[in-house]
């Protein structure tokens, strides 16, 4: 088998071996060309969490902006407009939470009405909003 071989000076050489070291060489060539696509895809996307931060300006406030933003008035306001059923769909599945299998085994209908209730809910809520 022929193999092309660049040397560490960047030259390409061609070299007779067997068949068997032939396919390892092959196979380790691919094999790191794997690797450090893996490692360049992994150094693009590096968590936040490993940054560590000393200006005063990333530092936590101690406020939660999600409760500031459904506290604020316009929500207040907004959400007054909705059906207490629509209200209540707001606040179980994106306030405290709950999923859509959760709320229907809890009144005791198909996930999928309680899916389409909160899509009708969300459709009002940004219609109120803009």
């Amino acid at each position: 088998m022929k193999i092309n071989y660049t040397t560490a000076d960047g030259k390409t050489i061609e070299l007779e071996v067997s068949d068997e070291v032939g396919s390892f060489y092959l196979g380790s060539v691919e094999a790191e060309k794997k690797n450090t696509r893996k490692e360049t895809r992994r150094d693009r996307h590096t968590s936040l969490e490993s940054f560590t931060y000393e200006d005063a300006r990333f530092f936590d406030s101690g406020t939660d902006i999600l409760t500031d933003f459904i506290d604020s008035e316009a929500v207040s306001h907004a959400m007054s407009l909705l059906t207490d059923r629509q209200q209540y769909l707001i606040r179980k599945c994106f306030i405290e939470g709950w999923s859509y299998t959760d709320l229907a085994a809890l009144e005791g209908v198909d996930e999928s009405a309680i899916r389409h209730a909160v899509e009708r809910a969300k459709d009002r809520l940004k219609k109120v909003l803009s």
